[in-house]
């Protein structure tokens, strides 16, 4: 007997059960988007390996040890996407969405990086993405996160996250600082974990984010990031506070946040939960404004954020904000009895398919009792089953049987059986 092939480990199926839930958080970032004036924009699973080198940083552990890099058959080198911002500015730069104009556009998908799997965290994962071109205020990077705002709003998952926010800097501003960093970090060499010590000479900046207690005891005594920061960023950042604070929007400034990509400057920011162990982080981002250039395009300002779907999916379980009726797969089962009634009822499933707009409607398929289908009829969450047998059909009729408490079966004539529905349902 053959062995069963499995899926590769960290690729995990969405089975039928957990699409609903899905379906739900999904369609609530398209309603988000919609109504900020985002506009979709889907890119490519695979890219040319260059585009992530240089966008993302070689020193980053993305680029280093995580991406899933392969040649095709021409001996090109591509990868599959780590992550959706290098794909998105390429695709923007590569049709002249760029030039000269304002984007706003969203995207999402799987992702993918090979990582130790565990809980929020998969080999392919999902996420949805906003990106914005060709606006260097501050109140763009105040409008894509108060948008996440609302977002948790809508969901119920207000108080089940918490902003913190950032400064970069400019470029020169970061170098300077990285200079004094790392004098301080090699003196102090023999304290730091081991991934910090790796990045002092790779990444230095990444060591402010190390999870490990006593590294981040002996940052106490580093250089102060702020004392280094350039008047422009100075005053984007304060300005940016000031509309997040009009917004009624409640941050934390946290000067140890600097995401782990080499591309970010002036605001970052986080969205981070504790009701998710390690995973903490649901929604990141912040300003790219060199990236554009960086490959090979006009100077042009950006920003935006990526939320990763799975710690979403959890986080909405986690905290019970699962709506009602997730997984109902009809609102009508229509049952029945014998061939004749068979062969009527799938012309009534078709009818009533349209003439009532968005019904969910199940025909029975495969034969067995009454009393057999009213049970899948149950299992399938219907609200309302419709029963044709032998004298129905021979009278022109239907029975309709409400099961969630709408009143006593009825019989109803087949030309009235759309309205009946219409109205229960």
């Amino acid at each position: 007997m053959l062995a069963s092939i499995k899926a590769i480990r960290g690729m995990n199926d969405i089975l039928p059960a957990q699409t609903p839930l899905w379906q739900f958080f999904e369609a609530q970032m398209k309603l988000v988007f919609d109504q900020y004036g985002y506009q979709e924009i889907r890119m490519p699973i695979a890219e040319k390996t260059d585009l992530f080198c240089r966008s993302i940083g070689e020193a980053t552990d993305v680029v280093e040890k995580e991406m899933y890099t392969f040649a095709d058959r021409n001996g090109d080198n591509m990868t599959l996407r780590p992550e959706g911002t290098a794909s998105c500015v390429r695709a923007a730069q590569e049709h002249g969405l760029t030039y000269n104009q304002v984007q706003r556009l969203w995207y999402h998908g799987p992702m993918f990086r090979y990582e130790r799997p565990q809980k929020g965290r998969q080999r392919q994962f999902h996420q949805f993405g906003a990106e914005v071109y060709g606006l260097d205020g501050p109140d763009v990077d105040a409008e894509l996160i108060i948008m996440t705002a609302r977002l948790w709003r809508q969901l119920g998952l207000q108080d089940a996250v918490t902003l913190q926010l950032n400064t970069l800097g400019s470029s020169a501003a970061r170098a300077a600082y990285r200079t004094d960093l790392v004098t301080f970090l090699q003196v102090n060499m023999h304290l730091l974990d081991t991934d910090s010590q790796r990045r002092v000479s790779t990444n230095p900046l990444r060591v402010l984010d190390s999870k490990d207690s006593n590294t981040q005891a002996l940052l106490d005594g580093a250089p102060d990031f702020y004392g280094y920061l350039d008047d422009e960023s100075r005053v984007h950042f304060q300005r940016l506070r000031e509309l997040l604070d009009a917004a009624d929007i409640s941050y934390e400034i946290n000067p140890r946040l600097v995401r782990g990509l080499d591309y970010y400057c002036k605001t970052v920011f986080e969205w981070v939960t504790d009701k998710l162990g390690a995973q903490g982080t649901v929604c990141g981002g912040g300003r790219y404004d060199g990236m554009i250039e960086q490959l090979g395009g006009k100077s042009t300002p950006a920003v935006g954020w990526a939320m990763g779907v799975e710690r979403m999916i959890l986080l909405l379980q986690e905290m019970q904000q699962e709506p009602a009726g997730l997984g109902q797969q009809a609102d009508v089962y229509l049952a029945h009895m014998g061939d004749a009634a068979s062969l009527r009822t799938m012309q009534l499933a078709e009818q009533l398919r349209s003439d009532i707009a968005g019904l969910r409607l199940l025909w029975h398929c495969g034969g067995g009792s009454l009393k057999n289908q009213m049970k899948k009829a149950d299992r399938c969450g219907a609200k309302l089953v419709l029963i044709m047998g032998e004298d129905e059909l021979a009278q022109g009729q239907i029975q309709l049987r409400p099961l969630q408490g709408q009143g006593e079966q009825q019989s109803i004539s087949l030309d009235q059986v759309s309205a009946h529905v219409a109205e229960l349902i």
